[in-house]
């Protein structure tokens, strides 16, 4: 009895869903033999067959390109991490080993079926939009707070680190703006640009080697922390007023710095009280849909405005990221849920593109090898350098100013966000692209081991011999 109950629900339930089955088959087919003699447009139908077909074809070099990035960034990441290097240069080698300087070199077919050019605009777009929400997360990770309050004690380092460099890149300009200056660039924005490039710090990089060597919390860690993060903002700032000079008529650059001047102001006196009112009556909630809603329009349009002023939509990413109150709930919650798929998809997307652009096979002879290693050099003396000095003058131990300007040397991602956009810009050419982006993966590439000479990880991470007000 309970075997005959249980089988004839099991038989009606196959019927019925065999009827349900044979009756839609049976009503497409009625429906498929009433449109028979049916014809669309001629002209319609050609015009979508041909955009399914590109688009078709299109999303499919899309999606295994990614494929291949993002798989060849993580091991390339993981490689580095288990050499005690920050991952994010083996992430920068993977994207250039993609394009022409290594696979394009060694295996042109495959390179051109993995990255083909048709699939630059497209990754182009990708990695505009992940740089826009990395440095939102700059922004966020951007304690305003403890800036000011340690501000007064890195002021006279965290100036060096960008005067001394930005004044060697422009000395350095006389000498590469004749060998490698594209055409119809001026000498001043070649300068500016050049100078701009050697003053960029790495500050997620820079935290997070501090962070794995816990050193973050000492006093050493904290100062270096506060030099980076002025160094970002001014940097930042510069390289604003850079993009302005460049893109717009004498006149136009005036117009475009005044609107920068007071889109900084609205920032800061009227966003940042607004936003930390706003997420302070909502913190207790966390980061709901609408809050996560009302953040991502606010970021679009802070790059937005920026973009439309003149000084690059990073820029705006940035400064809503930086007004964000860093101690909430809410940031907290912004940096875990954007963090992942920006360093997972978008940014090894950047890295990429930055692969397709970068030729190292043009760094070729003795001349060009030379003029790479002297752009090096000077990177490298007017931030570690400048650094080590003023932090000496300060009152810092050899060791720990030495510590101090080896980590203000490294460059990193941002070095790359910037280069990226000066070769977009015209300010730069494709060769000195190339040697600026050997410069960036070389300075990121030393901090580790010399920090490491200078402080052994037994070694416990000393204080600085600072002054009391510091």
């Amino acid at each position: 009895m309970i075997g005959e109950g249980v089988s004839r629900p099991g038989v009606r339930g196959f019927l019925l869903y065999g009827s349900m089955v044979a009756f839609t088959i049976g009503g497409f087919l009625i429906v498929r033999w009433m449109g028979r003699d049916l014809a669309p447009p001629q002209g319609a139908a050609v015009a979508r067959a041909a955009v399914g077909s590109d688009s078709g074809q299109m999303l499919l070099h899309v999606l295994l390109a990614l494929a291949v990035i993002i798989a060849a960034a993580r091991l390339c990441g993981a490689a580095f991490r288990f050499l005690h290097q920050p991952p994010v240069i083996g992430e920068v080698l993977a994207g250039i080993a993609l394009g022409p300087s290594l696979l394009g070199h060694l295996a042109p077919d495959l390179a051109g079926y993995v990255l083909p050019p048709s699939v630059a605009p497209q990754l182009s777009v990708l990695a505009q939009v992940g740089v826009v929400l990395y440095m939102f997360l700059v922004g966020i990770e951007l304690d305003l707070t403890a800036l000011g309050r340690k501000a007064h004690a890195a002021v006279v380092v965290s100036h060096a680190s960008i005067i001394v460099p930005f004044l060697l890149g422009a000395i350095l300009a006389l000498q590469l703006f004749p060998l490698l200056a594209p055409a119809n660039v001026s000498f001043t924005n070649f300068a500016l640009f050049l100078g701009v490039s050697m003053s960029v710090t790495a500050f997620p990089v820079l935290a997070r080697i501090l962070t794995d060597r816990r050193m973050h919390t000492t006093p050493l860690g904290v100062v270096a922390l506060t030099c980076a993060a002025v160094d970002d903002v001014t940097a930042w700032c510069l390289l604003a007023l850079l993009v302005a000079v460049t893109k717009a008529e004498p006149m136009s650059a005036l117009v475009t710095v005044v609107l920068s001047l007071v889109y900084i102001a609205v920032m800061v006196a009227v966003v940042r009280p607004a936003l930390g009112r706003w997420v302070l009556a909502r913190d207790g909630q966390g980061l709901t849909r609408s809050v996560m809603s009302v953040a991502c329009v606010a970021l679009l349009l802070s790059a937005l405005v920026t973009e439309y002023i003149g000084i690059h939509a990073i820029f705006g990413a940035f400064m809503l990221g930086a007004m964000v109150p860093s101690g909430s709930r809410i940031a907290r919650e912004l940096l875990i849920r954007l963090e992942d798929i920006v360093v997972i998809l978008f940014l090894p997307a950047f890295f990429a593109f930055t692969g397709m652009r970068t030729q190292i096979g043009l760094v070729t002879g003795a001349q060009a090898w030379f003029l790479c290693g002297v752009i090096i050099l000077v990177a490298t003396a007017g931030k570690f350098g400048g650094s080590m000095a003023a932090a000496r003058l300060t009152g810092m131990s050899w060791r720990d100013a030495a510590s101090l300007g080896i980590l203000m040397n490294t460059r990193g991602l941002m070095e790359l966000i910037v280069l990226n956009l000066g070769l977009d810009l015209g300010v730069i050419s494709p060769t000195l692209f190339a040697m600026l982006v050997i410069m960036a993966l070389v300075t990121t590439f030393a901090t580790t081991p010399i920090l490491h000479a200078l402080r052994p990880e037994r070694a416990p991470a000393l204080g600085m011999a600072v002054a009391p007000s510091a």
